[in-house]
């Protein structure tokens, strides 16, 4: 079985599994009526990244159309990666095991090494998590191995449980449409189907990438006993994952857009990928502050 590491504090517990992907396994509400899940209920004991209830983007976030992208004159190949999807995702991080650094009753650090391989870059990413009374922090960095320039993005990949009253509030000015293989085709504003302000999130049918995010989201339900406030300052994208089968919605902080490392690399800064020097370090940070409110509110 997997080690798991528990960290507590207050009303406040985190379960991380460092062998799936250093993901997250449980990340809990418990007062005097039990537990409430704040990220979705995972199986237990977690045995695929796919199930949990959130993992890391490294190093670079959701896809690469066909797994294949041409940077300063080298070709990169790299495989599909998830069943049913020929455009590699989320690179290697999820898809592998981390090791534990350091560990405290409400802290820990997780690393991976990854070598040059398909990805053709050498990287050293860490995780760390902190949890208050109030809050999990999170942050993700990658530091480049590699003696040439690498490109980098990163991201989180939270899932949420929702219901018909869940609603997600935040600022975003342009999305994305899709094709059929989940790629973007069309930068339209972030109005109508588009639009994430006080929007009822679940079952939405959404699968987009979002830019000009302002940094800052609150999900809230009625039948909640807390409201969640997610920030990231340095994640000005934002994709959305709303099954029409509802149940959960994914709402991720990320670096860059979808398919950011399939442009000309001239359009890079404004899609958000990164390049690294050699030694070169990034990071991406993400807060979810658990407020108390009564059931009747929201």
């Amino acid at each position: 079985m997997n080690k798991t590491i528990e960290l507590m504090a207050g009303p406040l517990r985190l379960v991380i599994d460092p062998a799936v992907g250093g993901s997250i396994s449980a990340f809990e509400w418990n007062d005097a009526a039990g537990g409430w899940p704040i990220l979705r209920r995972c199986p237990n004991p977690l045995e695929k990244v796919l199930d949990a209830a959130s993992f890391p983007l490294v190093p670079y976030v959701n896809r690469i159309r066909d797994g294949r992208f041409t940077f300063r004159g080298r070709e990169v190949a790299i495989e599909p990666n998830m069943a049913g999807d020929p455009s590699p995702l989320h690179g290697q991080g999820w898809l592998n095991s981390w090791e534990v650094e350091e560990q405290t009753q409400a802290s820990a650090t997780l690393s991976f090494r990854h070598e040059a391989g398909e990805w053709p870059w050498a990287y050293e990413a860490r995780q760390r998590f902190k949890l208050d009374e109030g809050a999990l922090s999170l942050e993700l960095d990658c530091r480049s191995l590699s003696d040439t320039p690498m490109p980098c993005g990163l991201g989180f990949h939270p899932y949420f449980p929702c219901g018909s009253a869940t609603v997600l509030d935040t600022n975003v000015e342009v999305a994305w449409t899709i094709d059929d293989k989940v790629l973007p085709v069309e930068r339209v504003p972030a109005t109508g189907r588009y639009d994430l302000r006080e929007r009822r999130i679940c079952g939405q049918d959404l699968d987009n990438g979002f830019g000009d995010w302002a940094g800052e989201a609150t999900i809230v339900d009625s039948a909640w006993p807390f409201s969640i406030r997610m920030t990231s300052a340095d994640a000005k994208f934002f994709q959305v994952y709303s099954p029409s089968t509802g149940g959960i919605f994914v709402a991720e902080p990320v670096s860059h857009a979808n398919a950011a490392l399939n442009a000309p690399e001239s359009e890079w800064p404004e899609l958000g990928m990164r390049v690294l020097a050699p030694g070169e370090t990034m990071d991406l940070s993400m807060r979810l502050a658990i407020e108390p409110q009564s059931a009747a509110s929201g």
